[in-house]
């Protein structure tokens, strides 16, 4: 976003009376149909990066290098009775970035005992096969540095990898009211219930009994109330970071994360107690 202009580029969609077939099956090209309007004047002419670059407070010509990606700007609302729901883009995953941000803030202290680590990866919706990505070596590096600087040997770190926990949190798929056939028939979490714990017999998900069980131990301690997720067997589940750590490290991993409706469009959409419970699960986990 741009400095003071809001948002610099936008969209269109195609008007429904030159689409008539819209409402039946929408298509799009994504080299053709998805291009944002930005300016009025020749394309050739225009020069968006001198503007990024105005706005970052440089000039164009010392730029040697720059991502730039469109992204909705939106900003996030609380809405509904008792203002129960907050809506926003890129809910997946900062949803859980931000509850373990506060929740590691909120726990911090000296324990010789036990080292608290948060990571949070890029990636993770392109199978997280990248340099920073979560199967690329970056936390196994800063793992093996940590215990490289406190003298222990690679004997002592594995056993330190099993000894310790991970918990994976992701968002999942709240039981969406209007399509209530594309979820178990059983297990049905809902928004406002309480964070989700991911189980999944192909190990989509990494959680197994144990940690079930932890998960568990940790809710009880925050005073949260947890729902189950799985998904309905006629529609695959995606996976997490989960088991792609637990496969690098050898951690005793636990899937979890909070329900949403929406997810991967433009404005996803949360409980806004769940949220609050993510968190408080989260300090219990870091204080356990």
């Amino acid at each position: 976003m741009l400095a003071d202009t809001g948002a610099p580029l936008r969209l269109a969609a195609l008007a429904i009376h030159l689409d008539r077939e819209a409402n039946k099956a929408l298509s799009l090209d994504k080299q053709m149909q998805t291009q944002p309007v930005w300016g009025l004047g020749d394309p050739l002419e225009e020069d968006l990066l001198g503007e990024l670059a105005a706005s970052a407070g440089v000039n164009a010509a010392d730029v040697r290098g720059f991502d730039a990606v469109v992204a909705d700007s939106a900003r996030g609302a609380v809405f509904g009775k008792d203002s129960a729901f907050f809506a926003s883009g890129r809910l997946d995953d900062l949803a859980s970035v931000h509850a373990g941000v506060v929740a590691l803030s909120s726990t911090l202290k000296d324990d010789a005992g036990s080292i608290a680590v948060l990571a949070a990866f890029d990636h993770e919706e392109l199978g997280s096969a990248s340099r920073s990505g979560a199967a690329g070596p970056f936390l196994e590096d800063v793992l093996s540095r940590v215990y490289a600087g406190l003298g222990a040997d690679a004997t002592e770190q594995r056993r330190a990898y099993a000894a310790s926990w991970h918990l994976s949190s992701d968002v999942g798929h709240s039981v969406h009211p209007n399509y209530v056939f594309k979820h178990d028939p059983v297990v049905q979490p809902l928004l406002g219930s309480g964070p989700i714990l991911k189980i999944n017999a192909n190990q989509r998900y990494a959680t197994d009994a144990v940690g079930a069980a932890a998960w568990a131990s940790w809710c009880e301690s925050a005073g949260v109330a947890s729902q189950e997720f799985v998904s309905n067997n006629s529609v695959p589940c995606g996976s997490t970071i989960g088991p792609i750590t637990a496969t690098r490290l050898g951690i005793r991993t636990v899937d979890v994360g909070i329900p949403i409706l929406s997810m991967h469009s433009a404005r996803e959409l949360a409980g806004v107690t769940d949220l609050h419970d993510l968190t408080r699960v989260a300090e219990a986990f870091f204080s356990a």
